[in-house]
């Protein structure tokens, strides 16, 4: 994985998983990844946006799962960190003169589809509750 993310993501939505309908303080679910409690708010603020869960502010706020963790995949998650290719983009022009330079990248997405189209089959058979019920 080219970020931490999809990590810190799904740290985050097993916690609420297993702390289920319990409000989880950004403060305490930083403590388990030992990050800052300003990345987790961030990533709260996403998964909220992409709807996996639901937040309220102040004093006794935090955050909990917006539906039961057996309906969210990891795909789910996966798809609501997702910025980039999972192996990297070129960030070069490659030579067009080149046997290999005018053809690499068309090879590269290529290759790069079948790799995330795995991956994502995977993921689409891992809820989050399946993932949650390997901790003891």
């Amino acid at each position: 994985m080219n970020n931490a993310r999809f990590p810190i993501s799904l740290h985050i939505l097993t916690l609420m998983a297993r702390e289920s309908g319990t409000l989880l303080s950004s403060d305490y679910i930083a403590g388990s990844i030992n990050i800052n409690p300003v990345l987790v708010r961030k990533e709260i603020s996403n998964l909220r946006n992409h709807g996996l869960i639901e937040s309220k502010e102040g004093k006794n706020g935090g955050a909990t799962l917006a539906k039961p963790a057996a309906s969210i995949l990891l795909s789910d998650i996966y798809h609501a960190v997702q910025q980039a290719s999972l192996l990297g983009n070129s960030r070069n022009q490659p030579n067009p003169a080149c046997s290999v330079g005018k053809q690499i990248n068309a090879h590269l997405n290529s290759l790069y589809a079948d790799i995330e189209g795995a991956l994502l089959r995977k993921l689409e058979n891992i809820t989050l509750a399946d993932f949650s019920g390997r901790f003891e």
